[in-house]
């Protein structure tokens, strides 16, 4: 249970941050006008100095190695020439991760307008946006550790709320 309660935040701030853009596409997507050219480049500029592409740099070789391991799951003696493959595979596809940024581009200057897109640029490369981007990563670990200390502690009064309640009734757990 501690350890559920240790991953679940991580785990949840982990699966936000790689599906919200993804979900953000699909609900704008019906309602979505085309984007200027000036607002992808400020949205490209912006996820660039964000370091977004470090959430989907390994994308192309992750999805051949499962990819991979999922069949040779059923094809055992294959596997010397799916480890073949894979690198052929990874080879061929090396590079379209880059289609996960102009997508995630797209989504940004989707939801901000180009002056938005442009303004956050300039904060980010300002001294404070830098000191941002510097501490945030830190900040974001620390607050996952209090949240985990948090859940623990909580968790234990909630147990200790549900045993008063029980002994209430005579029974105890």
């Amino acid at each position: 249970m501690k350890s559920l309660l240790r991953s679940l935040p991580a785990a949840c701030l982990a699966l936000a941050l790689i599906a919200a853009p993804a979900m953000a596409q699909t609900a704008a997507a019906p309602a979505a006008k085309p984007a200027s050219a000036a607002a992808i480049g400020y949205a490209k500029e912006l996820l660039t100095l964000k370091k977004a592409n470090s959430m989907y740099a390994d994308a192309v070789p992750s999805m051949v190695a499962q990819t991979k391991n999922t069949l040779l799951q059923s094809n055992l003696n294959l596997q010397k020439d799916l480890n073949e493959v894979a690198v052929i595979v990874a080879k061929n596809l090396a590079g379209r991760e880059k289609e996960i940024g102009d997508g995630m581009a797209q989504v940004y200057a989707n939801e901000f307008s180009e002056q938005e897109l442009k303004d956050l640029v300039t904060f980010y490369k300002s001294p404070l946006g830098q000191k941002l981007l510097a501490s945030e990563p830190r900040a974001i670990s620390f607050s996952m550790s209090y949240m985990n200390d948090w859940a623990q502690a909580f968790s234990e009064t909630v147990n200790g709320a549900f045993r008063t309640e029980m002994k209430k009734r005579g029974k105890e757990i």
